[in-house]
């Protein structure tokens, strides 16, 4: 892109700051004294706890444990220590930077992708220090493209802070940085639908990778990049909801909530930034990158019995196999029907200015395209390519070798 373009030739990467002293960060003298006397009911010395805040029982019942199919890394908590700790295992220990590229488009496992994005939007953790730490690696193990795209992601997530601070409080708007007035093709009349929402929300939409990918969202406060892209475009394209709505839910729900990148995501996503509309399709999604149903079986158990070739479309087995496989699909029955019609292509695609329409092929964020999988021979060849990488799911699509490696340097 021109601004990546751009930083990387006229940007040099600062050094993180230094750690500041116990004296910097002592508190004042009379800290105590102030605290007292005001009328906020603060302390200094108690840490409120959750009933304190006016959570009920069963809300802290539901945060009390980790969901075990969680893709966050184990016994994972906030704060630097975990964070920098993170990093050391990441980059250092299971020496995983080097195979990012490959693995970062995975939905199961802590360490298909580095699970830094946490502690960045917390602060617990200096995106300066994460870059250091990847010269350090390119200079002491290997230097490949891997190497570069953690770096390149950080890149985007500085794009999003300058580009909030450019449009301001419009990144909410409906129209987006569009305008109200704008006549752009993407502008639409946008649905409303209470119950479709929420059944995007609960993952209820009779479609499998969006379904997963909501369940995982609700139980446990993340999701992958590749599933972002496609929950995005599903409920901004395919149901065509207000896509606020899915900006708020991800605020409300995502532990690596940053306001930048997911409010600016989000109006990317529904074409309200202007230029090229990216319709992803999910069911080709679904094949190219859970060829095998591993993800949609992790988080969608009635679909447990449902064969590869149905996994990613159930509504297409008939009523003798859904017998036979204990899922049947329909209104109130184990499964729901696609909540939109997976035969009919969006209003808002047959314009003949939108992309991502010729067979259901989506570019993502950074350039990523989907794929022409689904056949046989190819995810033949897509699992001799993942033989021995863990974090690869089974028979996952090849990434394009066209992505482009750029360069960086520091201060």
């Amino acid at each position: 892109t021109p601004f990546r373009n751009k930083v990387e030739k006229n940007c040099d990467i600062g050094n993180p700051l230094f750690v500041p002293s116990s004296d910097e960060l002592a508190m004042p003298k009379d800290a105590k004294d102030i605290v007292s006397d005001s009328k906020c009911h603060a302390s200094l010395t108690y840490m409120p706890k959750l009933a304190d805040l006016g959570y009920s029982k069963d809300d802290i019942a539901s945060v009390s444990t980790v969901d075990a199919r969680t893709a966050m890394p184990q016994n994972y908590r906030g704060g630097e220590t975990f964070a920098l700790q993170r990093v050391q295992d990441y980059i250092w220990n299971k020496d995983l930077l080097k195979v990012y590229f490959d693995t970062r488009n995975g939905m199961i496992g802590s360490d298909y992708s580095t699970k830094f994005a946490p502690w960045l939007a917390h602060g617990n953790v200096s995106p300066r220090l994460i870059a250091r730490e990847c010269r350090r690696y390119e200079e002491e193990r290997v230097e490949n493209k891997s190497t570069y795209w953690v770096v390149f992601e950080l890149l985007w997530r500085d794009y999003f802070k300058f580009f909030a601070k450019k449009h301001g409080d419009r990144i909410f708007y409906l129209s987006g940085t569009l305008g109200k007035e704008s006549t752009h093709v993407n502008k639409r009349k946008w649905g409303m639908d209470p119950k479709h929402i929420q059944a995007w929300m609960d993952g209820m939409t009779g479609y499998p990778l969006v379904d997963a990918n909501m369940r995982e969202l609700k139980a446990t406060g993340f999701m992958s990049n590749r599933g972002r892209q496609n929950i995005c475009s599903f409920l901004t394209i395919d149901m065509n909801m207000d896509w606020r709505y899915g900006g708020d839910y991800f605020e409300e729900t995502l532990l690596d909530y940053d306001v930048h990148s997911n409010w600016g995501n989000w109006a990317s996503g529904a074409g309200m930034t202007g230029g090229r509309m990216n319709r992803f399709n999910v069911v080709k999604q679904s094949k190219d990158y859970d060829m095998g149903g591993d993800y949609v079986r992790l988080w969608c158990p009635e679909l447990k019995n449902v064969p590869d070739k149905f996994v990613h479309e159930p509504w297409k087995m008939s009523d003798i196999l859904m017998e036979e496989c204990e899922c049947k699909v329909g209104p109130g029955r184990d499964y729901p029907s696609p909540i939109v019609d997976p035969n009919v292509t969006p209003k808002i695609m047959n314009n003949g200015r939108g992309g991502g329409g010729r067979g259901g092929r989506g570019r993502g964020r950074g350039g990523k395209q989907g794929g022409r999988g689904g056949s046989g021979g190819r995810g033949n060849r897509n699992n001799e390519r993942n033989n021995g990488n863990s974090n690869r799911g089974r028979g996952q699509r090849q990434d394009m070798k066209s992505l482009k490696t750029g360069s960086y340097k520091f201060e």
